[in-house]
């Protein structure tokens, strides 16, 4: 049986709703399944119960879009075994889900004032069941108007570019004020959750290591599809040094990830998800700091 410790639905960014990536589970001998959609904890307690309906241990989990202000880039961290709906995840993701959003509305209104020829009602319909628009559902749209044939593609750089390296901004690119890491970690640590640092070798988030170590972090993604075997070796070795559980999962978004993986292709092993919960119970055991912003 396989281990599956990252995978988004329609409730985020993903292309499947649940019910789908469950029947995929099956399908692929997936016996445990993190459900880790950005930013929120929607629907997880009712996926637990339908999940084992199926005979499959659904792991409530998110993914927060947090940020290094220090360095200027992205980090996600991932959060394993949280209580859904816990008041510190809301307080600090809910902000995030409406900038998203609006953000994603002023993009599309800069693409049809720039002559491409979709509409806000059009977009809406792919996120419809979600928590709000993604950049995929805008690029979804195009596709389906016949700019694209791909949601990662030449065009989605041209559109989505932050600028960075000498590269022009986008039209459609509108800059989000992420939550930072630090606060992210503690949120998950405050909601019962164990805190893991997503895919460092595609957001080149190793240095900050150290820092996110001492606000907690738990464990650190080794095996994700953007990952080469020099990232594998790094994460590995930043495992060993600060005692981190090693993870992995197939960041898996169905129609909308950025290679074509399929569900529970990184496996880490039901050694991981026990190993997971053994740092849940100690946590649950430590004395913590009360979060808050």
């Amino acid at each position: 049986m396989k281990v599956e410790l990252h995978c988004h639905t329609r409730l985020s960014d993903g292309s499947y709703t649940f019910e789908e990536v469950l029947d995929l589970a099956v399908q692929e001998q997936v016996s445990h399944l993190a459900i880790t959609n950005h930013d929120t904890t929607q629907d997880l307690s009712s996926m637990v119960i339908k999940g084992l309906e199926r005979g499959i241990d659904i792991i409530p989990g998110i993914e927060i879009s947090a940020y290094d202000f220090r360095r200027n880039r992205r980090i996600h961290i991932l959060g394993y075994y949280i209580e859904p709906g816990h008041a510190s995840l809301e307080r600090l993701c809910s902000p995030l889900l409406e900038m998203r959003h609006e953000g994603c509305r002023t993009a599309v209104d800069r693409l049809i004032e720039a002559g491409y020829a979709i509409t806000w009602e059009q977009v809406l319909k792919y996120a419809e069941g979600g928590t709000g628009v993604y950049k995929q559902h805008i690029m979804h749209a195009l596709i389906d108007e016949g700019y694209t044939s791909s949601i990662y593609g030449d065009l989605y750089k041209e559109l989505f570019s932050r600028g960075q390296n000498g590269e022009q901004q986008g039209i459609a690119y509108i800059p989000t004020r992420y939550v930072d890491a630090g606060d992210a970690i503690r949120a998950i640590l405050e909601a019962g959750g164990v805190p893991v640092l997503a895919h460092p070798g595609q957001y080149r988030s190793f240095e900050a290591v150290p820092e996110l170590v001492d606000a907690g972090l738990q464990g650190i993604e080794v095996w994700h599809p953007l990952h080469g075997p020099e990232d594998e070796v790094k994460a590995r070795d930043f495992a060993d040094m600060y005692k981190l559980v090693m993870t992995g999962g197939s960041d898996f978004h169905g129609f909308y990830g950025e290679k074509v993986v399929a569900l529970g292709s990184k496996s880490p092993g039901l050694d991981t998800v026990q190993l997971i919960q053994a740092r849940k119970q100690g946590l649950q055991r430590s004395p913590k700091e009360p979060y808050s912003l």
